[in-house]
C-alpha cells in the first residue's frame, strides 16, 4: 500500500518535467497545417509514435520503471499529442 502511494506521489512530482510538447501539440500542428481526411489521420499516427519514443526515452533517462514508467509515458503521449 505505501509503494502505490509512493510510487503515485513520484509520478505526480515528474508529470511538469514531461514536456515533449516543446512546440505546438500534434492536434494544434494538424490544424495550422489545415489538414484533413487521410492526411490528418497519417500526420496523428506519425506524430504520436514520434512522441511515444520521445516520452520512452524521457522515462529511460528518469530511470523509472514499472508503473511509474508506463504513467509518465501515457501522460506525455497524451500531453504531446494535445
Amino acid at each position: 500500500m505505501r509503494l502505490v502511494v509512493l510510487c503515485s506521489f513520484a509520478v505526480a512530482a515528474l508529470m511538469p518535467l514531461a514536456s515533449f510538447a516543446e512546440g505546438p501539440s500534434c492536434t494544434a500542428a494538424a490544424t495550422e497545417k489545415k489538414l484533413a481526411g487521410a492526411a490528418k489521420n497519417s500526420f496523428m499516427k506519425k506524430c504520436e509514435r514520434d512522441a511515444a519514443a520521445v516520452c520512452t526515452t524521457n522515462a529511460a533517462d528518469k530511470k523509472l520503471a514499472g508503473a511509474a514508467k508506463n504513467s509518465f509515458t501515457k501522460k506525455c503521449t497524451r500531453d504531446a499529442v494535445g
